[in-house]
C-alpha cells in the first residue's frame, strides 16, 4: 500500500484546483474505486478533477516534487486494474470534454482526454467522416484511456490499434511538464517519436491530456452478417476469402462460440438467437465500401460461395440498419452476459491467425483437464488473431473456489499462447493484473530497455507505480 499523502501536499492540490476541482467525498469516490466486474477494489486520499491541461500539469507538478504517486484513470473501464488506486492520489479526466477542433481537410479531430468515443463518433458523423475504432464501451470510454492502453477493438483488421490512428498527442511528463505534440502530420521523421512511446505506457509516462485522431471518409455501402461454421478453422479460411473477395475491405471478421451466444441469449434482455438452428461457432462479418452497393454484393457472392463449399451452414444478412446493430449486439455483450455466470478467469491473448485454431484446441483440452467442468467462452477478433478466452465455473461450482485456480490455469492458458508465438495481453494492457506475469516472458534486453525509459522520464516512479516494469 502507498505511503500515506502529507498533509501540506493535499493543501498544495486543493489550492490549485479550486473548490469544484477535487473530492474526499467517500460518495464521490466510491465509483471510482470498484472495477466493473467488482475484481478490483481501491483506495485514494484524494480525487483530482483537473480542467485544463495547466490544471493537470500543476497536480503531477507538486506530486513529482514531493514523491507522492498518481494513478490515472479515464471512463474505468480497464480490464486489468490499472485505473484503481491502491492509496495514490487518482486524477480523473472526467471533466475535460472539450473537442477542440474538427478539420476534414487534415481529416483529423482534437479532443482532450475525457471525450468518451461516443462522443468522437458523434462529432465525426456531423462533418460525414468516420474514426474507425469501435469499442462495446464506447459510451464511457474515453480518449485519454484508449490512447494509455493502445486501445484495439473491432476494426483493427482494416485500420490498425489506437497507435495507427493517433496522429499527434499533448501529455504532461512526470516532471509536471506539459509536451505539445499535437501534430496533424502523416510523416515526420525528425527523431524518437514520443507520441509512440505514450500510446500503450498506461499512463507511466505521463498523462495524456489530448489527442489529434486520425478520421476516414463515410462509406457509401456496408454488409453485415453471421454466419454458423463447424470450427475455428472454417472461419479462418472464410476470413482468407473474404479478404479476396473484398479487396481487403473487410471492416471487420469476429469470431463467437455458441456457449457465449447462449449466455447472450439467457442474460441479456432483447437478445434473439441468428440463426433458426445452433451452431458450434458462429462469424460476425462486415464489408464496406465507398462505391454504393458494392459492399452488399461482395457479402453476397462470400456467403453464397461459403455456402456451396460447405463452410458455412447457415447465415444470414442484416436488411435495415436496425438489424445490423442486433447482430452486433450478440458480439458486443458477450463479456457482459458472462457476468452472472459467476467467477470467470478473463484471458485477452493474440496469437497469429494462421494459429488460432491450433490455440483454442490446445487451450481448451488443457483447461479440461484442469478444471473439469468448466465452461469456455470464447470470442474475440479473428481478422487479427485476438482472442477472448474466458474460463468460467462450472455450473452450480463455488465461485471462491474456481477463483483460487486462476493463477495456475492462466498460467497453463498464457504458456500455450507464447509457445504459439502469441501475446498475453493483445489490446487490454497489463494494468496490475498481468505485469508480474509478463515480465516472464520478456527478455532481459527488453525489460532492461523498458526500465531505461521509464527510469529516464520518471525517475522517481511517480505514474501508476504498480503498472508496467
Amino acid at each position: 500500500m502507498t505511503a500515506p499523502v502529507p498533509a501540506d501536499v493535499l493543501s498544495r492540490l486543493k489550492a490549485v484546483l479550486g473548490e469544484a476541482g477535487w473530492s474526499q467525498d467517500p460518495e464521490r469516490l466510491a465509483p471510482k474505486l470498484l472495477e466493473w466486474r467488482d475484481r478490483w477494489t481501491g483506495t485514494t486520499p484524494f480525487l483530482a478533477l483537473p480542467t485544463t491541461t495547466q490544471d493537470v500539469a500543476a497536480v503531477v507538478g507538486i506530486c513529482f516534487e514531493a514523491g507522492v504517486p498518481i494513478t490515472t484513470q479515464g471512463g474505468n473501464t480497464g480490464l486489468v486494474g490499472g485505473q484503481i488506486p491502491q492509496g495514490e492520489v487518482l486524477l480523473s479526466t472526467e471533466r475535460m470534454r472539450a473537442i477542440r477542433e474538427v478539420e476534414t481537410f487534415d481529416d483529423v479531430l482534437v479532443a482532450e482526454a475525457g471525450v468518451t468515443l461516443a462522443a468522437v463518433h458523434e462529432a465525426c458523423a456531423a462533418v460525414r467522416r468516420r474514426f474507425p475504432l469501435g469499442l462495446a464501451s464506447e459510451g464511457s470510454a474515453t480518449v485519454g484511456g484508449i490512447v494509455s492502453t493502445n486501445a484495439g477493438g473491432t476494426q483493427v483488421l482494416r485500420y490498425g490499434m489506437a497507435r495507427n490512428l493517433v496522429l499527434g498527442l499533448e501529455a504532461v511528463l512526470p516532471n509536471g511538464e506539459v509536451w505539445n505534440g499535437l501534430k496533424r502530420l502523416r510523416k515526420d521523421n525528425t527523431g524518437y517519436d514520443l507520441k509512440q512511446l505514450m500510446i500503450g505506457a498506461e499512463g507511466t509516462l505521463g498523462v495524456v491530456t489530448a489527442a489529434a485522431l486520425k478520421l476516414y471518409p463515410v462509406m457509401a455501402s456496408r454488409a453485415v452478417a453471421i454466419a454458423g461454421v463447424a470450427s475455428p478453422q472454417a472461419a479462418i479460411d472464410l476470413l482468407v476469402r473474404a479478404k479476396d473477395e473484398t479487396g481487403g475491405a473487410v471492416e471487420a471478421f469476429e469470431l463467437m462460440g455458441r456457449m457465449g451466444v447462449d449466455f447472450a441469449l439467457k442474460n441479456i434482455a432483447g437478445m434473439r438467437d441468428p440463426l433458426a438452428a445452433a451452431h458450434p461457432w458462429y462469424v460476425l462479418a462486415e464489408f464496406s465500401s465507398g462505391e454504393p452497393g458494392a459492399a452488399e454484393a461482395a457479402m453476397e457472392r462470400f456467403l453464397a460461395a461459403g455456402l456451396d463449399d460447405g463452410l458455412i451452414g447457415d447465415a444470414v444478412v442484416a436488411q435495415t440498419e436496425a438489424q445490423a446493430k442486433a447482430l452486433w449486439a450478440i458480439r458486443e455483450n458477450q463479456s457482459q452476459a458472462q457476468k452472472p455466470e459467476g467467477a470467470t478467469w478473463k484471458h485477452d491473448i493474440s496469437v497469429p491467425v494462421s494459429q488460432v485454431a491450433a490455440f483454442l484446441t490446445e487451450a481448451t483440452a488443457a483447461m479440461q483437464a484442469f478444471a473439469p467442468g468448466a465452461r469456455i467462452a470464447a470470442f474475440g477478433h479473428l481478422g487479427d488473431g485476438n482472442i477472448h478466452y474466458d474460463v468460467l465455473r462450472p455450473e452450480g461450482g463455488e465461485d471462491a473456489r474456481h477463483s483460487a485456480g486462476r493463477d495456475q490455469g492462466s498460467r497453463i492458458v498464457h504458456d500455450i499462447v507464447v509457445k504459439l508465438g502469441g501475446s498475453i495481453s493483445a489490446e487490454h494492457g497489463l494494468g496490475s493484473m498481468k505485469t508480474a506475469e509478463a515480465a516472464r516472458y520478456k527478455s532481459a534486453v527488453e525489460l532492461a530497455a523498458h526500465r531505461a525509459i521509464r527510469q529516464a522520464l520518471d525517475p522517481k516512479r511517480i505514474m501508476n507505480p504498480r503498472v508496467l516494469f
